[in-house]
């Protein structure tokens, strides 16, 4: 079966929306999904931004806030914009990476993305990490120490500077097999096509 990689920050309102359907279509177009947490932060240092381009531009900001909630919308989700934008979701990837290790990697993500941009919490609460845990009946003080060794948190910073020498810029990204950058919830379908096919023909119509 062909794999993709799903590049995430758990900041990302966008990556927050393929998080919730990508398993879906992915298994539907034939293709496997590996979970790959990173963090922005150093992505946007390396471009010289400090905060999100939403942020930057307030008019991009007040139009992702309005696509978002259609977007949410069709899927069946409700919208909340976090307070702060973005969030700080280092505790959470790090806690993700042990979930990979585990299995119940993407089913805790989806959780946290909820978390925040459905029930407005602050994902940084170790007190609303916790919760989640709890409520996939894991032993949440074990997992929360493990996230927090030297060698996890190692392991974090190392994938997030392995996003960068991809070329990631943004989140989600997806990178098919044979080294392909497709960026975007948009473009989820067309990085799945790519991994089956290596090509986009028979999905784009022909000018």
């Amino acid at each position: 079966m062909p794999i993709i990689d799903f590049w995430y920050e758990f900041a990302s309102n966008y990556a927050f929306l393929a998080a919730m359907r990508i398993e879906a279509v992915a298994e539907r177009a034939g293709v496997g999904v590996r979970w790959r947490p990173f963090m922005l932060g150093p992505i946007f240092a390396a471009q010289g931004l400090t905060t999100s381009p939403f942020n930057l531009f307030p008019i991009k900001g007040r139009h992702m806030i309005r696509d978002m909630e259609r977007q949410c919308a069709a899927i069946g989700l409700a919208f909340v914009k976090p307070d702060p934008f973005p969030q700080n979701g280092l505790a959470a990837a790090r806690i993700a990476l042990i979930g990979h290790d585990a299995g119940w990697g993407p089913e805790f993500s989806r959780r946290v993305y909820r978390a925040e941009f459905v029930e407005g919490r602050t994902i940084s609460d170790r007190d609303v990490l916790t919760a989640i845990l709890d409520e996939l009946g894991l032993d949440a003080g074990a997992v929360l120490a493990a996230s927090e060794t030297p060698d996890n948190k190692g392991r974090l910073k190392a994938q997030t500077e392995t996003a960068l020498g991809l070329g990631i810029f943004g989140a989600p990204s997806f990178i098919t097999a044979d080294g392909e950058l497709f960026w975007g919830n948009d473009r989820l379908e067309q990085a799945l096509h790519w991994a089956r096919y290596g090509t986009l023909e028979g999905l784009l119509p022909r000018l």
